[in-house]
């Protein structure tokens, strides 16, 4: 504003300038002064038109100025938006990723629930099979505790683990359950082995009422008295185990007698050896399942070796006659040698033959396709002299 306003000042002055020339133009003025005038008119003419020029460039450069400005501007507000765009989508980007991790986590822990529900509900199966198996077997044991209280059935519960041990280790013909001996006694298994020793005796029934008071002692005393009880009771069935399962003649000269309990086996070898010494005076071994076991694996031994002495004349016979057949097939292989060497004698003669023959097809071939000349004799006189060529060496 102010360049236009001294470009506008200029024009007003030159314009009072050119009417003071042409008035003293018209008033006849000096010619000098005229001129001054008119240079110094044309002066502020230039000087004016400079200031214009001056002002008109002003003006362009403001108005580029202005211009650029507002390019400027509107480009700062361009990126602003695509910086506003780029900021809102890495915002849902970032918002939907972690929307994404956060339904992942959600899931995931809701799979571990459900695997630990269903982990947590077998476990509680598992328990509910154990409390179930808990109780049945407090029935059984309960069970067990009233067959063990009845003397008939305690002697059928021996016989079971007894039958158990012997049919799971000997042969069924190596045995007999309740088998007669002596006069009209039954024991309960007798096994059945050769003179000597003979067939063994085992009886499975056994004192438990000494060892039950001998464990529901509270003092020494009354320990002590339950031991010597049980001693007596044991010892009592062990002569009675001697007088009428060892027959002799018919059975062996020792008998078994099978306690189906370790607790009183080991009681008894840790407690009351003299029992077990007299025992063995009795001629009566005293046996525990695990004992019986390794007896009755001995046992299985010596009937396999009675057997094989049983079979082993058997076993001689076939050898002997498994020589003979031995020696016969030893001619016949002799004879067959004899036969292949007469064979390859004859085939070496066929190869002597089969060799002259070819010689001889080669000579007439070579008959056929020479001549004749410079020898003086025709083809058919030498196919007649053939004859003469020897067919065997």
């Amino acid at each position: 504003m102010d360049g236009l306003t001294l470009a506008l000042a200029a024009i007003a002055v030159l314009a009072v300038l050119v009417a003071v020339v042409a008035l003293l133009r018209g008033r006849g003025s000096d010619p000098r002064l005229s001129a001054a005038l008119e240079e110094a008119a044309r002066r502020q003419a230039e000087q004016a038109e400079r200031a214009a020029a001056a002002q008109a460039e002003l003006a362009g450069r403001v108005t580029q100025l202005s211009e650029n400005h507002a390019a400027a501007q509107a480009k700062i507000a361009e990126l602003m938006q695509v910086q506003e765009r780029e900021v809102a989508k890495r915002l849902d980007e970032r918002l939907a990723d972690v929307t994404r991790k956060v339904g992942e986590s959600l899931e995931k822990s809701s799979t571990k629930a459900q695997t630990s529900l269903s982990e947590l509900q077998q476990r509680l199966a598992v328990i509910d099979a154990a409390q179930k198996n808990i109780t049945e077997l407090s029935t059984q044991v309960v069970g067990l505790q009233d067959i063990l209280s009845n003397k008939q059935a305690r002697g059928a519960f021996g016989e079971i683990q007894l039958n158990d041990l012997v049919s799971s280790i000997l042969p069924p013909n190596a045995y007999r359950f309740q088998a007669q001996v002596g006069e009209n006694r039954r024991v309960d298994c007798l096994i059945d082995l050769p003179n000597p020793p003979g067939s063994i005796a085992i009886d499975a029934k056994f004192p438990l009422e000494s060892y039950h008071a001998l464990t529901n002692a509270s003092t020494d005393t009354e320990r002590e008295q339950a031991r010597k009880q049980m001693a007596a009771a044991i010892l009592k069935h062990v002569k009675d185990i001697a007088s009428r399962y060892i027959v002799p003649g018919e059975t062996a000269e020792s008998a078994l007698m099978f306690l189906p309990s370790e607790a009183i086996y080991a009681e008894l070898h840790a407690n009351l050896p003299h029992v077990v010494e007299q025992s063995w005076k009795e001629r009566v071994w005293i046996v525990s399942p695990t004992t019986l076991m390794a007896t009755l694996n001995t046992v299985r031994a010596v009937l396999k070796d009675a057997r094989m002495r049983e079979q082993a004349h058997v076993i001689q016979k076939e050898v002997r006659t498994m020589l003979v057949d031995v020696g016969r097939l030893d001619d016949r292989v002799g004879k067959l040698e004899t036969h292949f060497n007469q064979a390859e004698k004859d085939i070496r003669d066929i190869r002597t033959s089969t060799n002259k023959i070819t010689r001889r097809g080669e000579r007439i071939e070579e008959i056929e396709v020479g001549t004749a000349e410079g020898s003086g004799e025709t083809a058919a006189d030498l196919l007649g002299n053939t004859d003469r060529l020897p067919l065997e060496s």
